[in-house]
C-alpha cells in the first residue's frame, strides 16, 4: 500500500501511533530512494520527541530485519550473545565469548568499532596481527558452527536499514532515542540468530546512559522487543563511572583480556564478565543458578580451555595465535609517560568520558569513522573510585608514539581524577539485573 510520507510524518509529529504497515512502507521507501534523507530525518526527530509504543518499536525492528538477510541456526543449538552499550576500557567481549564457547554455547558475535570516547571490539581484535573481522554471512555462520563462536563486523547484508538510518541519527541529534536504540540493537541480534541475549547496559560518566532511571526505560524496550521475537533477554545494569579494568587502548586491552583468560583477573572485569556469562548459561539451560554458572566459568579458565578457544578463533580468523604467549607481537608504543597524582586523598569521581576523549588525541580511539588508529597507544590506569592515593605517586601510564602529545594526554587524564581528603565508599559494580 502507498502512503504519503508527509502525512505519516505529521501523524507521528502529533503524537499518534503509526501502524506496522505505515512503518514498513516508510523504511522500504527510504531504502529505495523514494523518501529523502530530510524526510527520514524529520521522522527520526518525531520518534525522538514523541517516543514510541511497543507495537511501533517491534514494527521498526521487523522492518530493519526485513531490509537484509538473516542467519538461521538449528533450533536445538544454544545460540547466545551479549551486547554492550559501550564504555571506556570495555574489553569484556574478548573474555566472554571464548568462555561461553568453551562451555558449549554458540556465540555469533557481531561487534562494532569505537567512536568518540568509547572503544570498539573490532578495533581491539584488529590489534592482533592478521586478524580478519570481515566475513560474508555464510562464512560467519560456518565459523560459529565449527568453532563455537566468531567475532566479526556487520555484513552489508545484515540489517542494512540500520546502517543507513544510524548515519542520519548520528548527524541529526537523534542517537539517544530509546525507540531507535532498541530497533538498532535488537534487529542485529535477532537477524544474527541469537536465542538468548544478555545486555550490558552501562550507566555513569563513561556511558551514554546517565542514570538508572533512564537505563530502565531503555531496558524495558529491549527486553519487550526481544521477547516479541521469541528471544530470552536479560539486562545487567553495570557501573561505568570508572574505566573497566586497567588498560584503555586497543593492544593494551587485548593483552589484558588474554591475561584474564590465563586466570589473572582484575576485580571489576571479573565481576561483570562472570555476571554476563552466568546469565547466558542460565537462560540457555546450561546452569541452574549463579553459583553453578560461576563454578563452570572458573573451571574453563583454570583448565586453559577458554584461552585455547581464544587462540583457536584467532587462528581461524587469520590472526597469529602466538600473541597469547608473546605480547611483543603486538605494536608497542615508543614512549611510556607516567601520570602523577598532584594531591593526596581518595578518588571521589573519575571523568571516564574525558579520559576516552583524551586518548583519542593519541589515536587510541577515533572521532569519526574515517580516522586511523594507533593500536599501540593508550593508558594503564590504576586507581578506582574509593581508592587512596598519595601526591607524587604514579596513578597511571600513557603509552604514546608522540612524546609531547603523550604528556598533554597524561595531564588531561590526571585532571579527570577528582581526589579529595575525605574517605569515599567504593562504587557498586552491578546495580541490578532485569530478567
Amino acid at each position: 500500500m502507498q502512503y504519503n510520507p508527509v502525512e505519516l510524518i505529521l501523524k507521528k509529529r502529533d503524537g499518534n501511533i503509526l501502524n506496522p504497515e505505515e512503518i514498513n512502507f516508510f523504511i522500504k521507501a527510504f531504502l529505495k530512494g523514494d523518501i529523502t534523507d530530510y524526510q527520514m530525518s524529520a521522522m527520526l526527530m518525531c520518534f525522538y520527541f514523541q517516543g514510541a509504543m511497543p507495537s511501533e518499536i517491534t514494527a521498526l525492528t521487523q522492518s530493519y530485519i526485513d531490509s537484509g538477510k538473516r542467519i538461521d541456526f538449528d533450533p536445538e543449538l544454544p545460540v547466545a550473545d551479549k551486547h554492550s552499550t559501550g564504555g571506556v576500557g570495555d574489553k569484556l567481549s574478548l573474555m566472554l565469548a571464548p568462555i561461553a564457547a568453551a562451555l558449549g554455547l554458540s556465540v555469533p558475535m557481531i561487534s562494532g568499532r569505537g567512536l568518540g570516547h568509547t572503544g570498539g571490539t573490532l578495533d581491539k581484535l584488529e590489534a592482533i596481527p592478521g586478524f580478519n573481522t570481515q566475513y560474508s554471512m555464510e562464512d560467519f555462520k560456518e565459523l560459529v558452527l565449527k568453532h563455537g563462536y566468531a567475532l566479526v563486523g556487520q555484513s552489508e547484508y545484515l540489517v542494512p536499514a540500520d546502517k543507513r538510518i544510524y548515519a542520519l541519527r548520528d548527524v541529526t541529534g537523534t542517537v539517544e532515542s530509546a525507540a531507535l536504540i532498541t530497533a538498532s540493537i535488537m534487529s542485529k541480534k535477532i537477524a544474527e540468530g541469537s536465542k538468548y541475549l544478555v545486555i550490558d547496559l552501562k550507566i555513569g560518566s563513561g556511558a551514554f546512559m546517565p542514570n538508572l532511571r533512564r537505563a530502565r526505560e531503555l531496558a524495558e524496550h529491549l527486553k519487550n522487543t526481544g521477547e516479541s521475537f521469541g528471544q530470552k533477554v536479560a539486562v545487567v545494569f553495570s557501573n561505568m563511572n570508572s574505566p573497566l579494568g586497567a588498560a584503555v587502548g586497543n593492544a593494551l586491552e587485548t593483552i589484558e583480556a588474554i591475561e584474564y583468560l590465563k586466570g589473572n583477573y582484575l576485580p571489576d572485569t571479573y565481576e561483570i564478565t562472570t555476571a554476563l556469562v552466568a546469565e547466558m548459561l542460565i537462560m540457555a539451560g546450561k546452569a541452574q543458578d549463579f553459583p553453578e554458572a560461576e563454578a563452570m566459568i572458573k573451571r574453563v579458565v583454570e583448565d586453559g580451555s577458554a584461552l585455547a578457544k581464544f587462540a583457536e578463533i584467532i587462528a581461524a580468523q587469520g590472526g597469529n595465535p602466538k600473541v597469547t604467549e608473546d605480547y611483543s607481537l603486538f605494536d608497542t608504543a615508543k614512549y611510556q609517560i607516567p601520570i602523577i597524582a598532584a594531591e593526596s586523598g581518595y578518588v571521589h569521581s573519575i571523568d571516564s568520558r574525558a579520559i576516552g576523549y583524551a586518548l583519542v588525541r593519541i589515536k587510541a580511539g577515533r572521532m569519526k569513522t574515517s580516522d586511523t588508529l594507533d593500536y599501540s597507544s593508550g593508558a594503564i590506569l590504576k586507581p578506582k573510585i574509593g581508592d587512596q592515593v598519595e601526591a607524587g605517586t604514579e596513578i597511571g601510564i600513557v603509552h604514546a608514539n608522540d612524546e609531547a602529545l603523550g604528556r598533554e594526554v597524561a595531564e588531561r587524564i590526571r585532571k579527570a581524577y577528582n581526589i579529595l581528603p575525605a574517605a569515599k565508599a567504593t562504587d557498586k559494580l552491578i546495580y541490578d539485573i532485569m530478567r
